[in-house]
């Protein structure tokens, strides 16, 4: 693994079934009582989020808290990055601080890969979505959505996607969740077709390693999986479709299209959901939607991440097995772990 994780088209298919093979083994920590693992006790980790999350944040933070790491949120409204400060002054504040790693979210692309090259700080960069450019935990927690859904729980381990037809269906443009995923499935073997309407589609599109469609119902029945993205308005400084209906209408996916997808195909919304519009209540609530899948499984993915950065030589849960007293059945050492020989 690298030092740092600032866009999923750094990864390669080892380093990605290993994110995800890890992240099977976090799983697995979430079903004991006790929640917690000692892995990154001591460290410190910083959520440097200088755009509103709601999601990534709480995310990110139970991650860390689940490995026992020390945990600092900064969020920019009110902090002195709303007094003028530089992403040089904030990062070298941090660093005087012995910060050990920094999840970013910020509204410039590129601005995670600046931290993690700058010579400012000294830790790992986690970038946690960065303007239009990437967001790849997103894409890892999706690619293991996947092939849980698709391959298996624990078939999955140690496989990609190859073969799997994945659809990413709407605002493109404005998506660093479709870059992302582009980017990953293509690595992991996944054959990518983007849906949108021309204007919501980059103008580089035709360099990127994917299909692109203008119709959402020809490629619906040959789909495994469809991706529903959130058409992002606050990203938007003109008129990129007529109506709200119009684009309901020809790139919405209702019960009526989700009926004509493979009987094992599932839909995924990396969220937050704009309900009647890029998806109805009827499919978001549907068995088939993973939505929430996502959210448990993005815990898992970023808490594989973390420990595949910061946890050393260690394994996550060590599978030398102690004695246990019957008061403590859930120690948190008892489990068997897959990697505990990886050397990071």
């Amino acid at each position: 693994m690298q030092r740092h994780l600032i866009s999923a088209a750094d990864l390669t298919r080892d380093d990605a079934v290993l994110i995800l093979d890890t992240a099977e083994e976090m799983a697995r920590v979430a079903d004991r009582p006790i929640k917690k693992l000692p892995t990154l006790r001591g460290r410190t980790v910083v959520n440097l989020f200088f755009e509103d999350s709601t999601r990534t944040r709480i995310s990110f933070e139970a991650a860390e808290k689940r490995l026992s790491a020390d945990v600092i949120n900064f969020s920019a409204k009110g902090s002195s990055v709303s007094k003028g400060e530089s992403l040089k002054d904030t990062a070298q504040t941090l660093e005087a601080m012995g910060v050990d790693a920094v999840v970013i979210r910020h509204g410039a692309s590129g601005a995670p890969y600046r931290l993690a090259n700058s010579g400012w700080i000294d830790a790992a960069v986690i970038n946690a979505g960065d303007g239009t450019h990437q967001h790849p935990t997103q894409a890892l927690l999706d690619a293991f959505t996947m092939r849980r859904r698709l391959v298996g729980r624990d078939a999955g381990l140690g496989h990609d996607l190859a073969g799997k037809r994945i659809t990413i269906v709407g605002d493109v443009l404005h998506s660093r969740v479709a870059r992302s995923n582009v980017d990953l499935l293509h690595t992991l073997g996944a054959e990518v077709t983007l849906v949108a309407p021309p204007t919501l589609l980059p103008v580089a599109i035709g360099s990127w390693p994917c299909e692109v469609s203008y119709d959402l119902d020809s490629t619906v029945p040959k789909s495994d999986a469809v991706m529903m993205l959130r058409v992002q308005r606050e990203r938007m400084n003109a008129a990129f479709f007529p109506t709200e209906r119009e684009y309901a209408r020809r790139y919405g996916l209702d019960a009526d299209r989700m009926a004509k997808m493979p009987e094992d195909a599932i839909v995924m919304h990396p969220g937050p959901m704009v309900r009647g519009m890029e998806i109805t209540a009827e499919v978001a609530d549907s068995d088939r939607c993973t939505a929430v899948e996502q959210v448990a499984n993005g815990v898992s993915i970023r808490m594989a991440v973390l420990y595949l950065l910061l946890g050393g030589n260690e394994p996550a849960v060590s599978h030398t097995r102690p004695p246990v007293s019957h008061h403590h059945p859930s120690d948190e050492r008892s489990a068997h772990t897959v990697f505990a020989d990886e050397e990071k």
